[in-house]
């Protein structure tokens, strides 16, 4: 369990540049759908001279066969677990202060015993009070960074960071399900065997494949202006760091998790992507430390990930 929450740990650091890029995108006037559509632009090249680079062209082609032989399973878990969240993510960015993006995405955690419930798992009680934990530290963390702030923001961003936090999980999930047995519930989830599964870089390889088709008729109905060079810039950082990075240790630690409460302890690591972005706006942006209600949420969200440690079962 310990090295499960590392890992989404060591995830949940890199995820954390995709909140201060994407808003800082937006304040430029970058349009939402580049900056979602061009990261999976970025992320297949990469992925796949990754992929040559540390399982050679057979490697490549066992990851790619994987596709070939259940296009419309990745093209399905793609669209919702990539298109549908990063879509919501950025158009979120576009319409709502940064805090509000994050405290409302924070949601996800709460969204896993939902999705899992869904599939036919259960999370034990226990997972769902640390959860609860977790998640509560996370809303007092963010309230203290909200004081001042204008308003709530649109909420065209707050309902599309809602979906978008539904979104993620259930794709991620339809992968954990195909991996392990797929699913007699649902017809749409097959029996996937493939060790390449496991190492976290093949699903998201795969899951990039299957949510092109998306992002291609996303930019076709949109039609946004070009993008500038900074966009390109900096989607491109968000794609490395966040995409392929932070999206392959995430994979990974679900992939070697073998129950739905150690599922949603993985999940929950992602909390820590507002204690990360928090620090890195103080570090790096001159922004105020937090006070004693944003310290006590850190405890708080610190504490549940180490009794989802101490209380496995």
């Amino acid at each position: 369990m310990a090295r499960l929450l590392f890992l989404g740990a060591m995830a949940a650091l890199f995820f954390s540049s995709t909140f201060v890029l994407n808003r800082a995108m937006s304040l430029e006037g970058g349009h939402w759908v580049w900056s979602a559509s061009l990261r999976y632009a970025f992320m297949l090249p990469i992925l796949v001279a990754w992929t040559l680079v540390t399982a050679g062209p057979a490697g490549l082609a066992r990851t790619l066969r994987l596709f070939r032989d259940h296009p419309l399973f990745w093209v399905l878990a793609g669209t919702v677990g990539f298109g549908v969240f990063y879509a919501g993510v950025t158009l979120a960015a576009a319409y709502s202060p940064g805090w509000v993006v994050a405290t409302t995405w924070q949601s996800t955690i709460l969204a896993t015993p939902l999705v899992l419930a869904l599939l036919g798992r259960r999370v034990p009680a226990k997972g769902l009070a640390f959860t609860a934990l977790i998640f509560a530290g996370i809303v007092l963390v963010n309230l203290e960074q909200a004081r001042g702030a204008a308003g709530l923001g649109s909420l065209w961003g707050i309902a599309a960071v809602l979906v978008a936090a539904v979104a993620y999980p259930l794709g991620n999930q339809l992968v954990w399900e195909a991996r392990h047995g797929g699913s007699r519930r649902f017809g749409a989830i097959p029996r996937i065997e493939g060790a390449e599964l496991d190492a976290g870089r093949a699903p998201t390889l795969l899951l990039t494949l299957g949510s092109i088709p998306f992002w291609i008729g996303l930019v076709a109905v949109t039609q946004p202006p070009p993008p500038s060079r900074e966009q390109v810039v900096q989607t491109a950082l968000v794609a490395l760091f966040s995409g392929v990075i932070a999206t392959t240790l995430f994979l990974r630690a679900r992939a070697k998790a073998k129950s739905a409460y150690e599922l949603a302890a993985t999940d929950a690591t992602q909390s820590l992507e507002v204690v990360f972005s928090l620090l890195g706006e103080t570090l790096l942006l001159a922004g105020a430390w937090p006070g004693p209600a944003g310290a006590v949420g850190v405890a708080l969200a610190v504490t549940g990930l180490v009794l989802y440690v101490c209380r496995q079962v």
